[in-house]
């Protein structure tokens, strides 16, 4: 390695070797390193090199489009991808879908603690997360295409009990990013939003004698870092690349946003009430599983809606928000810049969070409901020829205390109108969502089952509960026909319940339902 770290993008690229795994932190737009991504694909489509890499990413990383994990989608640069979520980067699930490269999905928290244990030299990483799921070898074994054979992960038995084993490998390159380097390599990110897994992928890299890259926004002198500040020693990085401007953006639609870094705090003034449709029916019915002093994770989408009505309700402080990337507490960004949090009350690091997930530390997870089966198994991971990936909704949706997936029962065309409290359907969605079998298996019901795990599936005009006999109908929206408006949209039997209860009339009215004190009255 050269004595001097500092170097061009270009230079830095160039310790890259054909063949190398090169594991790459960051989550969706936040802390990529960008240049650095966007510096390897222009050597290969210059040069060749590098090329037939394994690339090794936790989080999916990107923006829908471009950025990110996009520049790695040609055919040669990589032979192998093994990923948590493939949906921000399509140019490189297109690669995986025409067979162009070996291609891997597997939870996000599971990659994310197998670095850290390639890091501690162990042979890869026992746990129970992904059981009975598509990523099972027995199910699928989290292989996205025909060319894919070789097998990453395996079933073993241990103390009485089944558990996954993912294999570890070597980490030849690892590529992060910062705020501020000195000139040593010691690495600060005060002005990132959050930590990710750069300290496991530098550890990684370098216990198993590869390198690692860091993309950095400013240099300090040696010695000037206040070294509590300090996320990445210098002791494991070998190249510091100072970042152009337009390749440091804190995420895919904001250069820097003080109250996200945790700078300054910013008020947050009034949240304006959703209008009365079906996404706040569905948030309503869902905000009723609260419970005091929650600590709860909110999955992209229809699950976004818990928090502005809990904030109408009054209720916001009955429960602290929590966002995988590591936030907690605050305001959770969304869309294209999801992962991050407005004032938030701590930034930790990602596989801490997972540890955190894994042992059932979320009291309750409001995820989305795409695809639902007879025997309560949740598909949000692959439809038809596109793959979007399990991302963290495996750890989450396995540990989670209780979860309540959220989602209309139909989908495209559905029009709906919700007025003096009852619903009415004006034109159905032309396409179910409770099939007699989900594409791919995201979460187990048998898995939940056998756990005794709470679960409910919301929608716009029914809840179902999945129980012991399987899925049950157990309440339904004034207004709608049983038989029509909810038997009929299920493709397969399910049992109603003896006490089959209509859904809260409050839900269905336009003024706040006033629920803030039953709410209090629960137990924890």
């Amino acid at each position: 390695m050269p004595k001097n770290k500092i170097m061009s993008a270009r230079d830095a690229v160039k310790l890259i070797k054909p063949g190398d795994t090169v594991a790459i932190s960051g989550f969706v737009g936040m802390a990529h390193p960008e240049q650095i991504s966007v510096e390897i694909e222009k050597s290969f489509l210059e040069t060749g090199s590098p090329n037939n890499l394994t690339l090794f990413y936790s989080a999916g990383q990107g923006d829908g489009d471009e950025r990110a994990m996009n520049h790695f989608a040609h055919e040669g640069l990589v032979k192998r991808v093994i990923g948590g979520h493939w949906n921000m980067a399509p140019k490189l699930g297109k690669l995986a879908l025409e067979n162009k490269c070996e291609a891997y999905n597997f939870p996000q928290g599971a990659l994310l603690h197998l670095l850290r244990n390639i890091a501690g030299g162990k042979p890869g990483l026992i746990t129970h997360v992904g059981l009975k799921t598509f990523v099972d070898p027995r199910v699928e074994g989290g292989k996205l295409n025909s060319v894919t054979k070789e097998d990453l992960v395996e079933v073993i038995q241990l103390a009485g009990k089944e558990w996954l084993f993912y294999k570890a490998m070597p980490i030849n390159v690892g590529i992060i990013r910062g705020t501020t380097a000195d000139e040593k390599g010691n690495i600060t990110m005060e002005k990132e939003g959050v930590y990710t897994e750069a300290i496991v992928v530098a550890q990684a890299a370098k216990n198993s004698g590869g390198i690692v890259i860091a993309q950095v926004e400013r240099l300090a002198a040696n010695g000037t870092l206040d070294p509590r500040d300090v996320k990445v020693p210098g002791i494991y990085v070998d190249a510091i690349v100072v970042a152009d401007p337009q390749y440091h953006w804190q995420n895919n639609t904001v250069y820097y946003d003080p109250a996200v870094s945790g700078e300054i705090k910013v008020p947050l003034g009034s949240i304006e009430p959703m209008p009365l449709d079906e996404r706040k029916v569905v948030a309503r019915r869902a905000v009723m599983e609260l419970i005091p002093d929650a600590i709860v994770n909110l999955g992209i989408g229809m699950p976004d809606g818990v928090a502005a009505v809990a904030n109408e309700e009054g209720m916001s402080d009955l429960m602290t928000l929590t966002v995988e990337a590591g936030p907690i507490g605050g305001v959770p960004t969304g869309g294209k810049d999801f992962g991050g949090s407005v004032n938030a009350e701590a930034i930790i690091e990602h596989h801490s969070q997972f540890d955190f997930y894994d042992g059932g530390g979320l009291d309750i997870a409001f995820l989305g409901l795409a695809q639902a089966d007879e025997r309560g198994n949740i598909n949000v991971s692959k439809f038809g020829t596109r793959v979007a990936g399990c991302g963290g909704f495996i750890n989450i949706t396995q540990n989670a205390k209780k979860v309540v997936f959220c989602g209309t029962m139909t989908a495209g065309g559905l029009k709906v109108e919700v007025k003096h409290g009852k619903l009415n359907i004006l034109q159905e969605g032309r396409s179910k969502k409770f099939l007699p079998q989900v594409e791919q298996i995201t979460f187990s019901g048998d898995y939940a089952r056998e756990k005794g795990q709470p679960v409910l599936y919301v929608t716009e005009r029914a809840v179902l509960e999945l129980r012991p006999e399987g899925m049950v109908l157990t309440e339904i929206a004034p207004g709608v026909d049983l038989q029509k408006d909810v038997l009929d949209q299920i493709d397969f039997k399910v049992k109603v319940a003896d006490d089959l209860k209509l859904m809260d009339e409050r839900i269905f009215r336009p003024e706040p339902m006033g629920i803030r004190a039953e709410i209090m009255n629960k137990q924890k």
